[in-house]
């Protein structure tokens, strides 16, 4: 796989002078803008206020733990989720290179196979102790961020320094390499899949676990599947639905479930949720210890989604980018076993239907 490499000096003055012009543009989108991957400029910081590290990034997770209290942020284009906790109960399947961090606070589920860089990063920030900013951040092998985790005013920083110099890379130059992701396959035609037992399948489901495994084994998009099941098991809503769905939970104190994923990543806050504001594009909770920040306008999609299981029908709101691609999904507070809330439920009912017809 080609990788892509660019004058690191000259970007690294870039990145200086783009700071100094845009103190208020955030990393991401500024990588965006001076056409290099996130990754990339972070690394520019290397042996300055950044430390690329060295890998292992199981045993890295597994020792997070010692660090107490840290946020937690994973993203993707449209979604930003926050989490403060600790990393307790962190678990690794290797022979799927999957793990887990199952703790009420810090809940995640890991891809590992799109874990390939790492870096702590330790920027000027008002807001930190001593003022500075510390982080560890992970990436894929195409330099887009896959999670984070931030130093907070009640993290352990002798465990912070001690966990930075065990995974200290050797390498500290300012080059940082990065190679294309395998895009996705092309989605299969719709009169080439079998709709028909893809519905009955999708019928007979027991968790909502399997539902991803059932995509797989039908060749079909989740976009797709949202719109073959329209009218038996999905219902298109406006694209406004988020902030509805949030202010009726918050006003009915109904605790809720929010999903958001980056390719390595997916992050669960569980809980209420009370603290709502409009900031256009964005949407917002701002809660202690949890932080939701969603780009109402890169919403394409909105439908409300359920599935069968062995504890009765299980639903939720599903929102879509213009790509098919998941930004967020939400839920009812529930565990394995326990039938979905009442209250939840009625709140989704309570969607008016998208007046334009979903995309074919």
């Amino acid at each position: 796989m080609a990788t892509q490499t660019i004058d690191a000096t000259d970007l690294k003055q870039r990145w200086i002078s783009f700071q100094e012009t845009h103190p208020n543009v955030r990393i991401r989108t500024a990588a965006e803008r001076l056409g290099v991957s996130e990754a990339e400029l972070v690394a520019t910081g290397c042996g300055d206020h950044v430390t690329r590290l060295d890998g292992g990034w199981s045993a890295l997770l597994s020792e997070l733990e010692a660090l107490g209290p840290v946020m937690a942020l994973t993203r993707n284009d449209a979604a930003v989720h926050e989490k403060t906790g600790v990393y307790r109960n962190v678990k690794f399947m290797e022979s799927h290179n999957m793990g887990l961090v199952l703790d009420d606070d810090i809940d995640l589920r890991l891809f590992m196979d799109r874990w390939h860089l790492g870096f702590a990063v330790e920027t000027p920030w008002a807001g930190g102790r001593d003022g500075v900013r510390r982080s560890l951040q992970f990436f894929d092998r195409d330099g887009t961020a896959v999670h984070k985790v931030f130093i907070t005013r009640k993290s352990d920083l002798d465990a912070y320094a001690d966990l930075v110099d065990t995974y200290r890379h050797e390498d500290q130059s300012i080059e940082q390499a990065v190679a294309p992701v395998e895009p996705p396959p092309d989605e299969t035609p719709d009169d080439a899949i079998d709709v028909a037992g893809f519905l009955d399948a999708w019928g007979q489901l027991k968790d909502t676990h399997d539902f991803f495994p059932l995509l797989r084994d039908y060749d079909v998009s989740r976009a797709q599947a949202l719109r073959f099941g329209e009218g038996r098991f999905t219902r298109r809503v406006p694209a406004d639905s988020l902030r509805h769905t949030l202010q009726a939970a918050a006003e009915q104190e109904t605790p809720i479930m929010v999903f958001v994923g980056s390719p390595g990543c997916l992050q669960i806050h569980t809980g209420p949720v009370k603290t709502l504001k409009a900031t256009p594009p964005w949407y917002n909770v701002l809660d202690p210890g949890f932080q939701l920040h969603l780009n109402e306008a890169m919403i394409d999609q909105a439908w409300v989604v359920e599935k069968p299981t062995t504890d009765g029908t299980v639903t939720a709101l599903e929102l879509l980018d213009d790509t098919g691609g998941i930004i967020a999904r939400l839920f009812g507070k529930r565990k394995p076993g326990q039938p979905e809330r009442d209250d939840w439920r009625a709140i989704l009912h309570g969607l008016p239907a998208e007046t334009q017809p979903a995309l074919s």
